[in-house]
């Protein structure tokens, strides 16, 4: 069998596949994306403090980007399967273990390091980069935004339930509710399993080498630029994720404002990830991705001179939402274009890191702004110039014409 075979072959049913990824993304990534929700309950119980507990947080932002490449080197090399077995447990280990952690250290060890490394091995990179293997050129866009609104369903479906869960159960069962919750997903990591013909096919097709490629791409300004909007994009979903509930907090309003904000963003960037999907086979992915941060930048605007009530919020969040991981769909499309799909869990996984170091950024800086100043003005306004930043820099790149994908 040929390298290029065996995707046609399993081209026919790369549904299933695509929407088991979505299941497993909707569970790592809805878990990770509401822990804004425990950062206020942990600084009362523990007496940690907001930096503190922000820097943690930050750690795991970096944590999450830094171990994709890496998971993503190990799925194109091995196989996906035990790299997203690996990944469910460090998740549940890290949730479970972070209410018996009463110092600074503990805390980034268990929700900085573990809980990230466990999330980002379940995520985008080897997520995406597994089922773009067998699903052909003109529908890889639609894929990859299926995979994408599984993890805003994610959002949608477990901030809530989080909120209910701290509330009911104090933040401690909370977490450990969250932990036996994440092990359910066991066993779809051995139905996302490489088959033995996919894999010699992977493995026969060696090239230049996962080092060639890696290379190849950092020679690349088209790489370069889609890194620098992807930085842009993780400091603003750190930022909000991290302090969107301190925010609320300040306006007055109660936390559940914080967690229905979440929950529509979640909602909302499902239409948003099956749009840029659609659009990704039809338009190209860098005007798409121009628009999304631009909008960004008018959004963060109008929230700044608009009243804060609870409305406000929830229009806030939909806006978002729209955009929210919309980006993943094109950004994995440009580096497909760039490089092929044979390495795409490494080199996506690389954008990725890029995108989590601006999260770490966005993470601890907002604790340091609401420590320093009592608010979180100054970083709306880096949020709105960055996001702006981030939309020019993406008109550089150099992406090859649309193949118009049948309706």
């Amino acid at each position: 069998m040929t390298p290029t075979t065996a995707p046609s072959l399993a081209a026919k049913s790369w549904w299933p596949i695509t929407l088991l990824a979505a299941a497993l993304l909707m569970v790592t990534m809805g878990i990770r994306q509401s822990t804004g929700l425990f950062v206020s309950p942990i600084n009362t119980d523990t007496g940690l403090g907001i930096v503190t507990i922000s820097f943690a947080l930050a750690i795991g932002q970096f944590v999450w980007g830094a171990i994709q490449p890496i998971a993503g080197a190990i799925a194109d090399r091995y196989g996906p399967g035990r790299v997203l077995a690996g990944g469910v447990v460090l998740l549940a280990c890290g949730s479970a273990l972070t209410p018996f952690m009463t110092s600074s250290f503990g805390i980034v060890v268990s929700m900085g390091i573990l809980t990230a490394m466990g999330a980002g091995a379940c995520s985008f990179s080897v997520l995406i980069g597994a089922v773009s293997h067998f699903v052909p050129p003109a529908s890889r866009g639609t894929a990859s935004g299926v995979i994408n609104a599984g993890s805003s369903f994610g959002q949608f479906v477990f901030a809530p339930i989080a909120q209910r869960l701290i509330a009911g159960l104090g933040w401690m069962g909370a977490m450990w509710s969250l932990a036996l919750i994440t092990l359910l997903a066991l066993p779809i990591t051995r139905l996302m399993r490489r088959s033995a013909h996919a894999a010699a096919a992977l493995k026969a097709d060696a090239g230049g080498g996962l080092r060639a490629a890696v290379r190849d791409a950092f020679r690349d300004p088209s790489y370069l630029w889609l890194h620098a909007g992807f930085f842009t994009c993780g400091f603003h979903i750190a930022f909000l994720v991290t302090h969107l509930p301190g925010e609320v907090n300040l306006c007055g309003l109660p936390a559940s404002v914080a967690s229905w904000s979440l929950a529509l963003i979640g909602l909302s960037n499902i239409v948003g990830s099956l749009g840029a999907g659609y659009l990704v086979n039809r338009v190209r992915s860098k005007y798409i991705l121009f628009w999304m941060y631009a909008s960004r930048t008018v959004l963060v605007l109008l929230y700044l001179v608009a009243p804060k009530t609870e409305w406000t919020f929830y229009a806030f969040a939909i806006g978002l939402g729209l955009t929210w991981l919309g980006t993943v769909p094109p950004t994995a499309s440009v580096v497909g274009k760039l490089f092929g799909v044979r390495y795409l869990a490494t080199l996506f996984g690389m954008t990725l890191l890029s995108h989590q170091i601006g999260g770490f950024f966005g993470a601890w800086l907002g604790g340091l702004a609401i420590h320093n100043t009592g608010s979180y003005l100054w970083m709306w306004y880096a949020d709105a110039l960055l996001a702006l930043g981030a939309a020019l820099a993406n008109l550089p790149i150099r992406e090859p014409k649309v193949a118009h994908a049948a309706a």
